[in-house]
């Protein structure tokens, strides 16, 4: 047995830790590209390439439009109010808050509420099982429940990051995850009584028919460099935004630039309201979730080591920074990247060579983590909520729209 545990742990250090390192190396290649990042001869050889791809990427994703706008694929409708959510462009709006303010406010408006995910990155099915069914033409499997409205029944590692936090924040909405939407809407119809169902990341998702289509706008990098993928951020041209009900400019300031605007304007529906929001961040909690929050004040002039794996890790590192943090340290990994023991371990030896008294990260990448293991140094996520800035009318007519009387008081945020 002994040899056995040396074979494995040889085997781990010498093939599964370069194989990973050469995997987040790439992966951070390709985001250099997507997101402008950076320049160089590498980057240089590679965009034309990536360029050539999203030709046929274009051409497949006006197909799929034009066979579902000539009803030779069908949208099917499950018999109650659909409001789907998503963006243009791959990650970095803001979707999940936004999804967690939309359901919340329905559900205090008395709607039974169910939340239905992909489950990016979440573990998928055994090979085995989906080609014995396929074989012995069995039932689809069912789908993951990750919240029954009453307590949060999977974790991360199964669910996914976003529906799991989307679960831990909201008691009393359903959260569900299948690559069949519709196959997920029926269940959450038929096991909870669900009336109202939300397309998480489904501005995209056409086999469901939406009565609603939020569509979210970065304010910061609305189009990134205006190429499909894989050149760009893109998933389809910014002239499908015509199809949005409703669009929200995330992270703003309050004002829209002029040459957005315009843009804004040319392409989208008339009837289309823009609503200007915020990610707003309100407080830090514990990674374990125990103990009191702790106000943003107490991070001025505090020495922090900060680590993410999200889209935009800029404007996380940004506010700790405006807050008056002094980052000692900062470590950057792929989006949904699943953390590794021997990552934290340099993530605190590091922090605590440089005197850092507190370790931060979001809250997407804390439910990542896992909650049995010990740190050596105070470890918080920033607690991120959305605000309507400008539009709040047009954001109450859509609540309206959907059904549900608005809540007697204002109701206190979780």
């Amino acid at each position: 047995m002994r040899w056995l545990r040396y074979r494995r742990l040889k085997f781990r250090r010498r093939v599964l830790r370069p194989l990973r390192r050469l995997d987040r190396t790439a992966e951070r290649f390709m985001t250099d590209i997507l997101y402008e990042r950076k320049s160089g001869v590498g980057i240089a050889i590679v965009r034309p390439f990536l360029r050539g791809l999203s030709i046929p990427f274009r051409a497949l994703t006006a197909l799929r439009r034009f066979l579902y706008d000539q009803r030779i694929l069908h949208s099917q409708y499950l018999g109650c109010p659909v409001i789907s959510v998503g963006n243009l462009t791959v990650g970095g709006t803001g979707k999940t808050p936004f999804v967690e303010l939309l359901a919340r406010e329905l559900a205090c408006r008395g709607r039974s509420v169910a939340i239905l995910s992909r489950g990016y990155r979440s573990q998928p099915e055994p090979l085995w099982q989906h080609i014995l069914r396929a074989i012995t033409h069995g039932e689809c499997t069912p789908p993951r429940v990750v919240s029954d409205g009453k307590s949060v029944l999977l974790g991360a590692e199964i669910a996914g990051d976003e529906p799991h936090m989307l679960a831990r924040n909201l008691p009393g909405v359903a959260v569900i995850t299948d690559r069949n939407r519709v196959h997920a809407g029926k269940f959450a119809i038929g096991h909870f009584g669900c009336d109202t169902l939300i397309l998480d990341d489904g501005f995209q998702h056409l086999r469901l028919k939406a009565q609603l289509n939020l569509l979210l706008i970065d304010r910061t990098t609305p189009f990134g460099s205006g190429h499909l993928l894989p050149r760009g951020i893109l998933r389809e041209p910014p002239q499908q935004m015509k199809r949005a009900t409703h669009i929200f400019l995330t992270k703003s300031d309050g004002t829209v630039d002029r040459r957005l605007a315009s843009f804004l304007e040319r392409h989208k529906s008339p009837r289309a309201p823009i609503i200007l929001c915020r990610h707003s961040p309100k407080r830090l909690c514990e990674v374990h979730g125990t103990g009191t929050p702790i106000p943003l004040a107490s991070l001025a002039g505090r020495r922090l080591a900060a680590f993410s794996g999200i889209a935009m890790q800029e404007s996380f590192e940004r506010f700790l920074e405006e807050e008056g943090a002094i980052l000692v340290h900062r470590k950057r990994f792929p989006d949904h990247y699943r953390f590794q023991e021997e990552d934290l371990e340099k993530i605190f030896t590091t922090a605590i060579a440089r005197g850092a008294e507190w370790v931060l990260t979001t809250e997407k990448d804390a439910v990542r983590l896992n909650p049995n293991q010990y740190y050596p140094l105070p470890t918080y996520y920033l607690r991120v909520e959305i605000e309507i800035l400008r539009g709040e009318k047009d954001f109450q007519e859509l609540l309206r729209r959907v059904g549900g009387q608005p809540p007697p008081a204002e109701h206190p945020a979780p």
